[in-house]
């Protein structure tokens, strides 16, 4: 077999470690990134700092942005929206994939030497619902299409959720630097009125792109990144409910661990299974 011992040691702690947070280093890594680039582009182009100091370009973007989303999504969805911002700052939960190989090894094992109702206490061990449930409809007896019917819907209902949460971080990169624009021109107009005074009318002026700046950072250096963050972590926890829906489907067909093995492989990127298959 492939899978060693070492292997099943860090699945167990994996699945006694789920619900831990872990911080997601890519992420704060950018945002500080971002707001050190802001500031150190100004110093060096010789802009005050003291210029990001506008009230109302803040309530422009920030108060536009927030009141585009209010009309554009339900106040259920909105309620989601500090989660998934937490969530992007946090390493997905997921089992690694060479772990639900070597569990799948296993439960073929067990289900072809003792059948396949003595996966039932195994079934209770398991972690993530979506699995669980799977595999106790296996253990339930009922029809292969059936259990791969009801898995694939549950699948494409998560993708839909997953999209609709994403879609207000795409918006709202949508909305702010078209808001920053509104911004300016707003700035703009007020400068006007301060012709008869230059150092009036620099300052100004100067204030009034500071909307533009602020709208198009949030919305290319917050927002946009947010949703496709969201959007990597939705696409590996498909790949792996995928993994999984192929797996049960194989202990269900009576498949050999052997036969498991190989077609749960062809979810793990060349450069693993190698990795995997050299613990063996």
């Amino acid at each position: 077999m492939c899978l060693t011992d070492q292997t099943s040691m860090r699945s167990a702690t994996a699945r006694n470690g789920m619900g831990a947070f872990v911080l997601e280093k890519s992420t704060v890594i950018g945002l500080v990134m971002g707001v050190i680039s802001i500031f150190v582009g100004m110093i060096l182009k010789g802009a005050p700092l003291t210029a990001l100091n506008n009230p109302a370009a803040f309530l422009i973007i920030i108060g536009g942005t927030f009141s585009c989303l209010f009309i554009g999504f339900r106040m259920e969805q909105l309620g989601n929206f500090t989660k998934l911002i937490k969530k992007t700052c946090q390493v997905p939960q997921l089992q690694e994939k060479g772990q639900l190989v070597q569990q799948f090894i296993e439960l073929s094992q067990i289900a072809r030497r003792e059948g396949i109702l003595a996966l039932e206490s195994k079934a209770q061990e398991i972690q993530d619902p979506f699995f669980r449930t799977g595999l106790g409809m296996v253990i339930d007896g009922m029809d292969p299409d059936f259990v791969g019917d009801v898995l694939d819907a549950e699948l494409a209902i998560m993708q839909e959720r997953h999209a609709e949460g994403r879609s207000m971080f795409t918006q709202a990169g949508t909305y702010a630097p078209t808001l920053g624009v509104l911004g300016a021109v707003v700035g703009l107009i007020a400068a006007l009125g301060n012709l008869n005074d230059i150092d009036k009318l620099g300052h100004s002026i100067a204030a009034a792109f500071v909307a533009t700046i602020l709208g198009i950072f949030t919305g290319y250096v917050l927002w946009m990144p947010f949703a496709n963050k969201l959007k990597i972590m939705s696409e590996q926890e498909v790949s792996q409910k995928r993994m999984i829906i192929e797996g049960i489907l194989s202990l269900q067909a009576g498949d050999s661990p052997t036969a498991i093995e190989a077609k749960l492989m062809v979810f793990i990127p060349q450069t693993e299974r190698e990795a995997l298959k050299g613990e063996g």
